[in-house]
Parts: structure tokens; C-alpha cells; sequence
């Protein structure tokens, strides 16, 4: 980037998402927000400010469904953890549901591995197209040491969020897609020669690769999947003593590392 580009938009943005006309309207992807847009439920106005149009009322209800099937209200889930463990420092509500947000972007578990999902679908599929076998693909992730997400789950064998969300894909028309019953197959071949279970990332994965999201476009949808579940985590803690959300003892603390330092030695120095 040149300082000419830098100089361009030192005082201006021009964009097509959108405007607030103060006083007069507001305009996102080309619709005024209260007249165009005024009777639309939440999750389907930000569907359509995520893709830049309406997503249709079977795709907005499928989506929110991945919502709904992952509200779980449990502190002991890290993202709900660092949300009540920020309530029970007394933080306002906003910054312990975006603490939990944040560190619901992991590498092994919320929305890395899901867009990975995704993203390890689509790179399925053109294989398939051209010609090759879908096992093939899987075998050749493996060897190159990738994680194939969606299958496996720790702590459990069985994803409880499957079943639910296979009945909402049946009832809103998208039982039959491609990338959906290849989440099965990937799930067939793996179980059968590894041992491996599915978790429900591969099934929503599938099933947006089938409404067709970008890896972006989903990953921007599943960024506040979670708070729904963090909130009852929020106000339970705020509702008991400020600092008891698990305290840990001293003589609790595990440690394996160098030696302990005797903080009584006057010939120890600081390092």
C-alpha cells in the first residue's frame, strides 16, 4: 500500500454496506434499515449483514437453530468459565460476555475448528470432482498431520446436539444436501477404521457448506453462538459472594516446575 492509497481515505470511506443518514434514514446493503428492514426477526437482519442480503426464512431458521443447540448455561464450559470468573470479579456485563467470546475463538474447540470444518469440506468436494475418493482425501489430511474437526469429542462419544439438529435439517429442507452426507460419510469411513466419533461441528459444517457460506461469512455467524449460554453463568455468579466463583488454595496448586524458591533466603536475589 502506497501513501496514496493512505491519503484517499484519510477523511472519507466510500462503501455500499452501509450508512446512517442522521435525522433521516439508514441504509445496510442498499435497504433502509426501518422501512425495508424493520419487521425482520435478529439472527435474520444479521444474517443479511453478514451476506449482504436476505438469507430466506428456512435458512435464517436452520442457522438459528446452531444457536439454540449450543446455549449451554454450564460454568464449567471454559468460554461460560471466563465469564463467570470475570462476574465474579465484579466486571460489567459486557466485558465477561466478550471475555467469553473472546476465548470461545480457540484452536481446539469453537470457531477455528468449525470454519476448519468448513473449510476441509469444500477442499473434499474438489476432490471429489475431480475425480478422486473421498477416503483417499481423508487418509491424505491425516498424513499431512491436519486435525480433521468435527470428529472426535472430548470428554464424550456421542454428541447430544446430532440428533436435534438433524431433526431441524429435515424440517427446513436440508436433510439431503451433498456436504451433509458427506459429514456422514467422512464420519462412516473414520468410525469404521479409527474409531472415531462425529461431533456436531461436522454436521453444521456440512450443512453450511450446503447453503453455501464463505469460511468467513460462517465464522462471522458463529461468533456470538455461545452467549446465549454465558448469560445465566454471568448473573448466577453476580448473585453469590464477590470472588467465590472456585477459588483455588494454595496447597491445591500442582506444581512440576523448577524448584520452589525459598522466599525466606536473604542471599536470593531476583531473576
Amino acid at each position: 500500500m502506497t501513501h496514496k492509497r493512505l491519503l484517499e481515505t484519510e477523511s472519507h470511506w466510500r462503501t455500499r454496506v452501509g450508512k446512517a443518514f442522521l435525522s433521516d434514514r439508514v441504509v445496510l446493503h442498499g435497504l433502509d434499515l426501518h422501512r425495508d428492514l424493520g419487521d425482520s426477526n435478529w439472527i435474520r437482519l444479521y444474517l443479511h449483514a453478514i451476506l449482504g442480503r436476505d438469507p430466506g426464512e428456512k435458512v435464517a431458521a436452520l442457522l438459528e437453530s446452531y444457536w439454540v443447540s449450543t446455549a449451554y448455561p454450564d460454568p464449567s464450559i471454559w468460554p461460560n468459565h471466563v465469564t463467570a470468573l470475570a462476574a465474579s470479579a465484579r466486571s460489567t456485563p459486557s466485558l465477561s460476555l466478550m471475555a467469553g467470546l473472546s476465548v470461545s475463538e480457540a484452536s481446539i474447540y469453537g470457531r477455528r475448528p468449525e470454519v476448519r470444518a468448513l473449510d476441509f469440506f469444500y477442499r473434499a468436494g474438489e476432490h471429489c470432482d475431480a475425480g478422486g475418493a473421498l477416503e483417499d482425501f481423508v487418509e491424505r489430511e491425516k498424513a499431512a498431520g491436519r486435525n480433521l474437526y468435527g470428529y472426535g469429542r472430548p470428554l464424550a462419544k456421542t454428541d447430544e446436539r446430532i440428533p436435534f439438529m438433524m431433526d431441524k435439517a429435515r424440517e427446513y429442507g436440508f436433510a439431503g444436501g451433498r456436504y451433509l452426507k458427506m459429514s456422514f460419510d467422512v464420519y462412516e469411513y473414520l468410525n469404521a477404521r479409527y474409531g472415531f466419533s462425529m461431533n456436531v461441528a461436522a454436521l453444521h459444517a456440512g450443512l453450511a457448506a450446503d447453503i453455501g457460506l464463505t469460511c468467513q461469512q460462517y465464522q462471522l455467524f458463529l461468533t456470538p453462538c455461545f452467549v446465549t449460554g454465558m448469560v445465566p453463568c454471568y448473573q448466577d455468579t453476580m448473585a453469590r459472594p464477590e470472588g467465590s466463583f472456585f477459588p483455588v488454595r494454595c496447597e491445591s496448586v500442582v506444581y512440576e516446575g523448577p524448584p520452589k524458591r525459598d522466599w525466606f533466603d536473604d542471599t536470593a536475589t531476583a531473576g
